[in-house]
């Protein structure tokens, strides 16, 4: 895989939107839909996992969405849209045979060959799921690459769990430690039941030498980090996802700036080591 700036350079204007065929498209909670998109004229869609597009419909404006599927993939690529305001809205109308625009992909992603030969933990929350999605992939597609891998995964209630064919999946493979949690059960839950930190209890394969992934909800973030903080893991080794804070992908709008750092420029995956003093950073 390329660089992104070298992708972004492939790019002849990054302010002139792609358009994208929705191959199809399902509602996968009551909030979320999950998109399978392909670009039209049959052009190729290079991106790294952890990346980002902005979405859009004309008329209605675009929103960043991090990729939710390996670039490993065929021809096709995922996002998730959770529908909270007039683009997601907009966004979410849309459905199998219609069209909608990208730009992108923009933004830096995971460090992929820095993972390889390494232990890795990925902590989701949420909708936090979806932009690790394309790394969770891409480690159980090229699972030799990579030392024990295990899955923290949690979700305010059973009907909010995104992914529940991955989850299946992700249940019963043992090439894999996955461990799922609930803040409020319903009568059919028979899992975990807690914050996602409670999940470290029963986690088995963690050393000092994992590598992090952490995406979620703001408060989240430090809780974890208090966790991995107990085993010894070195704040080096631990990556955040702070795509939420984005809006035009480019530097232009100054909505993502934290002190120096434009988060779509300069992550939206940041080495936590390297944003920990930053005020408001997570």
């Amino acid at each position: 895989m390329s660089c992104s700036c070298q992708q972004n350079e492939k790019q002849e204007n990054i302010f002139l939107p792609k358009i994208a065929d929705i191959v199809d498209a399902k509602m996968i909670t009551g909030t979320e839909k999950h998109f399978t998109l392909r670009l039209q004229n049959g052009e190729k869609f290079d991106y790294e996992p952890g990346q980002i597009v902005e979405a859009g419909v004309f008329g209605y404006g675009e929103i960043p969405l991090g990729l939710s599927s390996s670039p490993t993939n065929s021809d096709t690529f995922d996002l998730v849209v959770r529908v909270v305001g007039k683009v997601s809205t907009a966004l979410a109308a849309l459905n199998t045979g219609d069209t909608m625009t990208l730009r992108g992909p923009l933004g830096t992603g995971f460090p992929v060959d820095e993972f390889k030969g390494k232990d890795v933990l990925i902590v989701a929350g949420g909708i936090g799921l979806c932009p690790v999605r394309s790394m969770i992939q891409y480690i159980l597609q090229h699972r030799e690459d990579f030392g024990k891998f295990s899955l923290f995964f949690g979700a305010k209630t059973p009907s909010d769990m995104l992914f529940e064919e991955d989850l299946e999946n992700w249940r019963c493979n043992t090439c894999m430690q996955y461990l799922e949690t609930v803040d409020k059960p319903d009568n059919a839950w028979e899992g975990n039941v807690g914050v996602i930190t409670t999940l470290f209890e029963e986690a088995t394969d963690l050393t000092p030498d994992t590598h992090v992934i952490i995406c979620g909800p703001p408060i989240m973030y430090k809780f974890v980090i208090a966790e991995l903080d107990k085993i010894g893991i070195p704040r080096s080794n631990v990556y955040v996802d702070l795509e939420r804070r984005m809006k035009c992908g480019v530097g232009k709008c100054g909505h993502c700036q934290i002190n120096d750092k434009y988060v779509c420029l300069d992550g939206p995956v940041f080495r936590f080591s390297d944003i920990e003093n930053l005020e408001e950073a997570i």
